[in-house]
């Protein structure tokens, strides 16, 4: 008996020092001290055009009727509501094709990708003031999402109104990381060059500010990884379940045995 209760102990006391060793850490930029002042280069968070992208493009000038053959036609999409049904025009969009263009009205096919918005704005307003008078060019990337995942409390995808998010922008629209999340590795896949390229951000790390993955892009990937204490209690649960499954399955058998041997005891 004293043995069983020794064990007992000495299983309890391992637990915890496991439990101790694998905590995270809870706060970010853990190398910066609290009382400590400074400043970091923004960098470029403007994201480029790719192939897939859609944009919308708006050209306005003082006279309507001279701006107007540059913009796509108006569409009316249906839209129901609860009471009736109602229409809102609004302008067509451009899908950059695979290899890069655009087809733009009298301009015709233009080469966008590896261009900014404001890039492509300049370009446009520059070939199109040869025939129109101080054309005022809007150019927006409609389809700029993020998706973060894993353990964040709102894991989906985001969608971004402007033209730059970060990646705590990203896990702050994402409820914040859970106690579980591994802060000291959040991982950024994303598609440059035909290629899916990934890295690793540290998020106790002050470096992390300045890396070119600290502003995302259309179409990141952010996941956020469980730290050894979630990997801990998952198998812990697992096991746990795969018991009771057997125990059910052997119960089970010895039930249906007991009964045919009651059953051939009363024959």
């Amino acid at each position: 008996m004293r043995l069983k209760t020794l064990v007992i102990i000495g299983a309890a006391v391992l637990a915890l020092s496991s439990c101790s060793s694998s905590k995270t850490v809870l706060p970010y930029f853990t190398d910066i001290s609290a009382i400590e002042e400074g400043s970091f280069d923004a960098g470029n968070y403007t994201p480029a055009i790719k192939p897939d992208d859609e944009l919308f493009i708006s050209v306005q000038s003082e006279v309507p009727g001279a701006s107007a053959p540059y913009n796509l036609p108006m569409v009316n999409p249906a839209s129901r509501d609860q009471l009736t049904l109602a229409t809102t025009p609004r302008q067509q969009t451009y899908t950059v094709d695979s290899q890069g263009y655009i087809h733009f009205p009298i301009l015709g096919r233009i080469k966008v990708e590896g261009l900014t918005c404001e890039q492509l704005q300049a370009e446009l307003t520059k070939k199109i003031s040869a025939d129109v008078t101080d054309p005022l060019v809007t150019v927006k990337l409609v389809n700029f999402a993020v998706v973060v995942a894993g353990e964040v409390a709102k894991p989906g995808k985001i969608l971004v109104n402007g033209n730059r998010i970060s990646v705590l922008d990203a896990i702050g629209a994402a409820g914040d990381l859970t106690p579980y999340g591994e802060r000291s590795n959040v991982l950024v896949i994303r598609e440059e060059n035909g290629k899916r390229v990934f890295h690793h951000l540290d998020l106790n790390s002050s470096k992390t500010l300045t890396s070119p993955y600290f502003y995302l892009q259309q179409n990141d990937y952010v996941y956020v990884e469980p730290n050894k204490v979630r990997q801990a209690n998952s198998k812990y649960n697992q096991d746990n379940a795969y018991k009771l499954t057997v125990i059910s399955t052997i119960v089970s058998a010895a039930s249906v045995v007991a009964s045919l041997v009651i059953a051939l005891a009363i024959k």
